[in-house]
């Protein structure tokens, strides 16, 4: 049922790992990397041209995206800028890839002002935000895509991700290479479990090629929530205890860091990122939660089992994960804040 994280491992040993058998394992994969590097390449030179279209969105956007695959924090990322935009009044459309029930739930709960609608044609999807009254745009996992328009272009970077081979997909976990952060109005570095000067160096090394503000932010963990009390248990109420870290997200690694860092005692298992729950996968974690003393999951997680969780099972705690800004945070709301000034005017 996937909870040994089998390709996850395979996926970390091959992208991360610098033996001798995983430097083999890449290079059978040159010739795929390279196809894809030349396929990205051809496609950006397209768009630099004008030989592909882009096109105009209703209103104004911001585009959130990351140059390796998945793991990096954008979806936090995207929530705090639609909260950012509600917290001044305007209601903001946030526009998903349409993969993944997880993201469109956590979005609705963290930001319930948002109008959130899931579409791969981003343009539908955006005329759809404005018939439902959004009043600027946030486009999550966006800034490959290029085929439309926006008016803040945003790069998420992880601290994490830096210490994996700079190989383009499939060898490596890279989209893009850093060159393609010229694109970018701003850059913001994501830290989970990585020390936070680590972050400061690479933001400083990203300043020379980004023409707009560099931030840092740190993705952390300090307390707990009942998945479906909603009761407040602070981090240190795990330290000792038995705990399974049950996730289906892109970057298990980071939860279990965190969920460690507790103090616990901790059990890991894991599905491949999306993953929709089977009943016999709310069995085995209701088992698990009746042998240990917490089963710990995600928010993206927790969205989708909190309506099917058995009352008469103790209920998982949910990881709150805090976004705290350790540099750029007055810069990036500037930024935000200039796009949507003419709406504010009408």
């Amino acid at each position: 049922m996937g909870r040994r994280g089998d390709a996850h491992r395979l996926i970390r040993w091959l992208w991360t790992s610098r033996r001798l058998d995983a430097r083999l394992a890449r290079l059978a994969l040159l010739p795929f990397a390279g196809a894809w590097r030349l396929g990205m390449a051809a496609r950006n030179l397209a768009f630099d041209r004008r030989w592909l279209p882009m096109r105009e969105l209703p209103l104004p956007a911001v585009a959130v995206g990351n140059l390796t695959v998945g793991g990096s924090g954008k979806t936090p990322i995207a929530s705090w800028i639609a909260a950012h935009y509600a917290a001044r009044g305007l209601a903001p459309g946030v526009l998903l890839r349409g993969y993944g029930r997880d993201e469109v739930l956590v979005h609705r709960r963290q930001v319930p002002e948002a109008r959130v609608v899931a579409d791969p044609d981003r343009v539908a999807g955006a005329e759809r935000a404005l018939a439902e009254g959004a009043m600027v745009l946030v486009l999550d996992d966006a800034f490959q895509r290029r085929d439309v328009w926006r008016d803040y272009n945003i790069a998420v970077v992880s601290a994490e991700t830096s210490r994996a081979v700079r190989w383009p997909l499939p060898a490596g976990p890279w989209r893009e290479g850093l060159a393609a952060l010229a694109r970018a109005d701003a850059v913001i570095v994501t830290r989970k479990r990585a020390p936070a000067a680590l972050a400061l160096e690479l933001a400083r090394s990203l300043g020379a090629t980004v023409r707009g503000p560099v931030a840092v932010v740190h993705l952390g963990v300090s307390r707990y929530e009942g998945l479906v009390s909603g009761r407040r248990h602070e981090a240190r109420s795990l330290e000792g205890r038995r705990v399974v870290a049950a996730s289906a997200i892109a970057d298990p690694e980071a939860f279990v860091a965190q969920t460690k860092a507790t103090g616990a005692q901790v059990q890991v298992a894991t599905w491949r990122d999306h993953h929709e729950f089977r009943e016999e996968d709310v069995a085995w974690l209701a088992k698990a939660a009746r042998k240990a003393d917490f089963v710990v999951l995600t928010e993206k997680d927790a969205v989708k089992l909190r309506d099917r969780w058995p009352a008469s099972v103790p209920e998982p705690l949910v990881a709150v994960l805090d976004l705290t800004w350790e540099q750029g945070e007055a810069a990036i709301r500037a930024g935000l804040d200039a796009i949507v000034t003419p709406v504010e005017r009408l």
